[in-house]
């Protein structure tokens, strides 16, 4: 329902109303399920890194198909940011999703660049747990945003 996603319903949505942007949201979230969907190979591959980066660039093209689907920018890559962003434009969300989008921006730099570590190398330091936990973190926002743009395109906002 639409009133669970808008702070007071339609009225206060602050994005145009009728510039739902169904294409793009749809290459953005396109991008975000096959994104997912690699991140289960690396999982299954026991590339783990692999796996937490993939989640979260999961997450992000999940949130950047609501931003641009609403006629936002979406620029940067901090998760718990984007988030904010909708909130700022009328959309509601749990915290418990805020949390999931700050544990997932913690993985952007340091499951791919060794100096992000004092020694070793990113493939060293995450385990199929890391991994596990990522994804389901990325399927919950997509889930979100999904849910989001099912109410928002049902409504009409």
């Amino acid at each position: 329902m639409f009133r669970q996603h808008i702070s007071g319903g339609a009225r206060n949505l602050l994005v145009d109303p009728f510039m739902l942007d169904e294409t793009e949201y749809l290459r953005w979230i396109s991008m975000a399920r096959a994104t997912l969907k690699s991140a289960e190979g690396d999982l299954e591959r026991g590339d783990y890194n692999w796996a937490c980066f993939k989640a979260q660039q999961s997450a992000e093209f999940s949130l950047k198909a609501l931003h641009h689907g609403l006629g936002l920018s979406g620029y940067g890559h901090s998760l718990s940011r984007l988030l904010m962003e909708l909130r700022d434009k009328g959309l509601r969300f749990d915290e418990v999703l805020i949390e999931r989008a700050k544990a997932l921006d913690k993985l952007y730099v340091p499951t791919r660049y060794p100096n992000a570590w004092a020694e070793g190398a990113p493939h060293e330091y995450y385990t199929r747990s890391d991994a596990e936990e990522s994804i389901r973190a990325a399927r919950e926002i997509m889930g979100w945003v999904e849910e989001v743009w099912r109410s928002l395109s049902r409504e009409g906002v």
